[in-house]
């Protein structure tokens, strides 16, 4: 017998040549009794190596675990067929193909007879010619053949879904030819390309318009392979067709959406925010669209609940629009100017049921939704070329804030559902964003307003110092924070500079600030020295801070029983480890007493132009506790500049030379020559603050002045009611040396009061002096730490109308302590002229 079949372990017929078959012998408990030539040949080994073992150990493991198994399928079976793996001589394995038949011998015994074969690396099914033309036949993948000019000589039915006709009218014409809709060029450089190189192309995706369905775009995945002869010379190209439609326009989708995510919401203006809504949407999703808002909430407030009223009309704003068509000839209405709806068009029937609204196809000859449109401007929609649309309304927290409209005019497919759920995905995001940017408005408004209202409009004319000022928000969109300085005229022609830092910013951060600027006014009004001040203040923080503490606890707590009771939090707290620097200076004496509280202290520049820092203690920040505040005291040459400022002008971060700090570049930046006091402003701003700063930045800069020693005089006086009448004349010659002749009679009057009162309830010595500035100041000193308060006396009363007198008399008037007793001052208004010296107590820089 030439060939014996073997029933494979897979069912199918497949022979062993005997001729090139190793023939083994095996006793019944599997030992081999005989090795064959073909045997020694097919795996190596020698008989004498391998005759009385077991044939377990010349297969591998897992076939080698096999053998019993197969010993009872064969002899249940009567024979078995398959696969196995051997091991070869010196190592190695090789597949084999092996019958093995269950045999006896003349005495009855049993034994194994097993034929065996190298396995042919093609030992799948043997596919025939009549199996394939019915899988490429029937598959529902498109294929096709062309020839090396590109013209098709074969298709199978599959094609003829993609448009094209069927397979009998292909053959023989070129892509171009039966498929006008696609862009034959690009397929055909493609198959050119394969043709060339010899490399398969796979999964090259391609977007067109079959004749199957030319009103809709397709997204096909086409695959070439080029088609060789027995020679390997190309006969052609073989091309498969998938339709990826719906996997092409879901991944539209994501990329749209991750699109609108990327653009819109970049910055925190509504109408910019409208804008990009719109940008995002052309072309991708639509080729005109119109983003309209309630001026409401341009204007940063709150949408009005609940539906719109019954009026004709609803005016809303435009806040965006974008369109294939160069200049946007779509629009009736510009970006900012008012579009008015009638009441039944889409646009307002979404606006005030808050759904959405889709057309598949719209009325070309239908009315305008638009009203109040100018005669130029009256368009149906066949004259725009609209043929589809669909409106959006924004909603954000169950709040309508307007509407958005899609249109198509250059692409010929109607919006689907699908399109209308992906339209209502980016605009709910953008809704959010546009919400955000609208409460944004509001509050920064509101931040604004407050912190315009709190900070100094203006500089207090006063003859101690000319100010310049500048402030840089470190959050250019939020534009409002906690830093904050003041200049309060004191008496005595005497002023005190503050500068101080509210950490945060917004409106709690502008909130504390003007708490605390306004509570250093009043303690100001009190002349207390600069640590007695800072003193004062922190004891004010500390008790605030601990009640608002004890207030928040309290709110936590009836919130956990009541939750809708909870409040908002308090900005009180915010004021704790705040920083403010103090300082007075007396143009009198050219002397500067300041104090720090947690704030970074002043730099000094000298006339001659250098720089030197003020060897004043830290004391800590506001609220904190720690050490008592401490006051220096120094003489400042006339003509210096006061430079202070916040800690984010030493942290701006700019480039500077390796090891600098922030000390080092702002002592550079003040030595710059011959600067007037608003430049020397702007370049210590524009050298030390970046674009973008870290913290907020103020900086305050004041040039020392003091007064002439002809315009002040001061006599000392005994305790003695004689010398009233002294003081008087004295006063009274005093001011006709200056001119003041109309202000004799009421300055008279004041000093006679007050020396009599110091004389009368105070303790010696007595001085008085007077000091003529951009107002009269009349100061009468004595020993005693008694306060004199203003009295009403009686019609009856034959005294008690002295500080009633004065306080008629002067402008203002008050008492402030000194270490040795008190002063008692008053001040009276010049008439325009008095003053031979011009003012230059205004600023020359407003505080931005």
């Amino acid at each position: 017998m030439a060939k014996l079949q073997e029933n494979r372990h897979s069912g199918q017929q497949a022979s062993l040549n005997l001729a090139d078959a190793a023939v083994v012998l095996l006793d019944a408990h599997g030992l081999v009794e005989s090795w064959s030539p073909g045997a020694e040949r097919l795996l190596g080994h020698q008989g004498a190596d391998v005759v009385g073992k077991a044939v377990a150990g010349l297969l591998a493991p897992d076939d080698a675990a096999r053998v019993t198994a197969l010993a009872e399928e064969s002899r249940a079976r009567g024979s078995w067929g398959g696969l196995l793996s051997a091991r070869r001589a010196g190592g190695g394995q090789v597949g084999i193909e092996a019958q093995v038949v269950p045999v006896t011998d003349s005495a009855e015994r049993a034994h194994w007879l097993v034929l065996a074969v190298e396995a042919s690396p093609l030992h799948g099914w043997q596919i025939s010619r009549a199996v394939l033309e019915r899988m490429v036949t029937q598959t529902p993948v498109g294929m096709a053949v062309v020839d090396t000019d590109l013209r098709f000589v074969w298709s199978n039915s599959a094609l003829e879904r993609f448009g094209g006709g069927p397979p009998q009218r292909r053959i023989g014409r070129r892509l171009g030819e039966i498929q006008p809709g696609l862009d034959a060029e690009s397929l055909e450089a493609q198959m050119r390309r394969v043709l060339e190189s010899g490399e398969p192309l796979i999964g090259y995706e391609h977007v067109g318009r079959p004749r199957s369905d030319p009103h809709r775009q397709h997204a096909h995945s086409m695959s070439f392979v080029r088609l060789d002869d027995a020679n390997r010379r190309p006969i052609g190209v073989c091309y498969t067709v998938i339709d990826i439609t719906e996997r092409y326009q879901n991944r539209q989708r994501l990329t749209l959406l991750d699109r609108a995510s990327e653009y819109i919401g970049r910055t925190l203006d509504v109408m910019q925010t409208a804008q990009d809504l719109a940008d995002v949407a052309v072309p991708h999703l639509a080729d005109f669209v119109a983003v309209d808002l309630l001026d409401s909430v341009i204007r940063g407030g709150e949408p009005l609940p609940g539906p719109l009223s019954d009026a004709d009309m609803v005016l809303l704003r435009r806040g965006g629009q974008q369109s294939l068509r160069e200049g946007v000839p779509e629009s009736v209405v510009e970006i900012g100017d008012m579009a008015t709806y009638h009441a039944w068009s889409p646009p307002i029937r979404c606006l005030a049921g808050g759904g959405s609204w889709r057309t598949e196809r719209l009325d070309p000859l239908s009315p305008e939704w638009a009203a109040n449109i100018p005669g130029d401007r009256h368009a149906h929609f066949l004259d725009l070329g609209l043929h589809t649309s669909m409106v959006v309304p924004i909603r954000a927290r169950g709040m309508t804030m307007g509407v958005t409209s899609f249109f198509r005019s250059q692409h010929d497919e109607a919006f689907s559902a699908d399109d209308l759920r992906l339209a209502e995905e980016f605009v709910a995001r953008a809704a959010v964003c546009m919400d955000n940017a609208r409460r944004y408005t509001r509050e920064r408004g509101a931040a604004l307003a407050l912190q315009r209202s709190l900070l100094p409009h203006d500089v207090p004319q006063q003859d101690a110092v000319r100010v310049a000022s500048s402030y840089r928000p470190a959050d250019e969109l939020a534009d409002a924070g906690g830093d904050w300085y003041d200049v309060i005229a004191l008496s005595g022609a005497r002023v005190a500079l503050v500068v101080g830092d509210v950490t945060g910013h917004g409106i709690d951060a502008v909130a504390t600030m003007g708490r605390l600027r306004t509570a250093v006014q009043t303690l100001a009004a009190l002349d207390l020295r600069p640590d007695e001040l800072l003193g004062h203040l922190d004891d004010l923080v500390s008790r605030v801070s601990d009640e608002a503490a004890t207030a928040a606890t309290r709110d936590a707590a009836t919130a956990a029983i009541r939750p809708l009771a909870v409040h908002p939090p308090s900005s009180d707290a915010g004021a704790r480890g705040s920083s403010c620097l103090y300082a007075v200076y007396d143009p009198l004496s050219r002397c500067c007493t300041m104090a720090s509280a947690g704030h970074p202290v002043p730099a000094v520049v000298t006339p001659d132009g250098k720089v030197h820092f003020a060897d004043l203690p830290i004391g800590p920040r506001l609220g904190v506790g720690g050490l008592p505040f401490e006051a220096i005291e120094s003489v400042v040459p006339e003509g210096s500049v006061l430079a202070l400022y916040t800690d984010g002008l030493l942290t701006g971060r700019v480039p500077g030379k390796a090891g600098d700090t922030g000390q080092q570049r702002l002592r550079r930046a003040l030595e710059t020559p011959g600067r007037s006091l608003d430049a020397l402003c702007e370049t210590v701003i524009e050298t030390l603050v970046p674009a973008r700063p870290f913290d907020d930045v103020t900086l305050l800069l004041a040039a020392t002045r003091s007064l002439d020693a002809d315009r002040f005089a001061s006599w000392e006086l005994p305790t003695d009611p004689a010398v009233v009448a002294q003081a008087r004349e004295r006063a009274a010659r005093q001011l006709t040396s200056w001119g003041l002749e109309e202000l004799v009679f009421t300055t008279e009057l004041v000093v006679s009061e007050l020396v009599t009162n110091a004389i009368r309830y105070g303790s010696g010595p007595i001085r008085l002096r007077l000091i003529l500035g951009h107002t009269l100041t009349c100061e009468v000193f004595d020993g005693s730490s008694t306060s004199p308060y203003l009295r009403h006396p009686r019609a009856t009363d034959e005294g008690g109308r002295g500080l009633f007198l004065v306080s008629q008399f002067s402008h203002r008037w008050g008492t402030r302590y000194t270490t040795d007793g008190k002063i008692i001052w008053t001040e009276q208004l010049l008439a325009p002229n008095d003053s031979d010296e011009p003012d230059e107590g205004v600023p020359t820089e407003a505080v931005a």
